[in-house]
């Protein structure tokens, strides 16, 4: 039995198995629809979540599952004290998988030496969310053929962003991948992520603060919100929120074959105008996200089609 916690639980092979799957259920989606029949997935969400409750929940019913689970920590026992190891004890009785989402760093790790059934960390607090990255890499992958010799752009909130945190982790294994991280001082990606990873590493990455300054060496760009649940006062939040954004005059710097991507939910740090430009793909990012879990799900547990 095997769980996804980080993007480095699967080798590059792994993941290169996986991306393919993805994309054949993408073309050949009738062939899948009855892969998962009578298997239950459950969704255990302890923070709100539109996109990956939903791409989740969409996947298993296009493989012919069912779904249970629920949306909040206030309506489930959580809210009567329960532990997540109690959760997943019960939970490994009714499902046949389970997607879960929780505030605390390391709560899905908790819930996977616990589970009698494959867990998948949803995302847990600033950490790391591994099916958005596996989302992003299909994206990149599909659109640009490849996913080494690449100039990727992340800009916002790399201090909190756990999308970005996965995604460094997962590319920096890929050959000749450089990263300009784009910032201000404040919301600066981890010093860990910094030294273990891209020192660590020999990775080469630059930080700067203007996305101006950036935007026309980048063969993908991956915008974040910055968010107003990870700052501990309101009046910080509002002095950073507006600090990057991304309009057509800028956009018009970049690559003619540049991606523009976003893990979404977007609140200003994307205008409206660039939603037509045809180098943003963030739209068609999230229905990648279902392919991926789709394949996710069916590898975890062991179905071949």
């Amino acid at each position: 039995m095997r769980h996804l916690i980080s993007p480095l639980d699967f080798s590059v092979e792994e993941l290169d198995k996986l991306l393919d799957l993805a994309n054949d259920i993408e073309n050949n989606p009738d062939k899948y629809a009855d892969a998962c029949k009578r298997k239950k997935l459950a969704t255990c969400f302890y923070e709100p979540s539109t996109r990956t409750r939903l791409s989740f929940e969409a996947a298993m019913l296009n493989l012919g599952g069912s779904v249970l689970g629920f949306a909040g920590a206030d309506s489930s026992s959580a809210a009567k004290g329960e532990s997540v190891s109690d959760t997943i004890r019960v939970i490994s009785s009714y499902a046949d998988i389970c997607a879960i989402r929780h505030p605390k760093e390391g709560a899905a790790l908790v819930a996977a030496s616990k589970s009698d059934i494959p867990v998948i960390n949803a995302g847990d607090g600033g950490h790391q969310h591994p099916t958005q990255t596996l989302t992003d890499l299909l994206t990149i992958r599909s659109l640009k053929g490849r996913l080494d010799n690449l100039t990727i752009g992340l800009c916002g909130d790399l201090k909190f962003g756990r999308t970005v945190h996965s995604l460094i982790h997962a590319l920096a294994r890929y050959e000749n991948v450089k990263f300009i991280l784009i910032s201000p001082e404040e919301l600066r990606v981890p010093e860990y992520i910094r030294e273990d990873v891209l020192k660590a590493n020999d990775i080469e990455f630059q930080e700067v603060e203007r996305l101006e300054d950036a935007i026309g060496e980048l063969d993908a760009l991956y915008m974040t919100r910055v968010q107003r649940e990870r700052f501990f006062n309101e009046e910080d939040y509002i002095r950073l929120k507006d600090f990057y954004v991304l309009n057509k005059e800028k956009l018009s710097q970049a690559k003619e074959d540049m991606l523009v991507l976003h893990p979404l939910p977007r609140v200003n740090e994307i205008a409206v105008e660039v939603d037509d430009d045809p180098r943003a793909v963030y739209f068609k990012q999230a229905q990648y996200g279902v392919y991926v879990r789709m394949a996710l799900i069916l590898t975890l547990l062991g179905i071949e089609v």
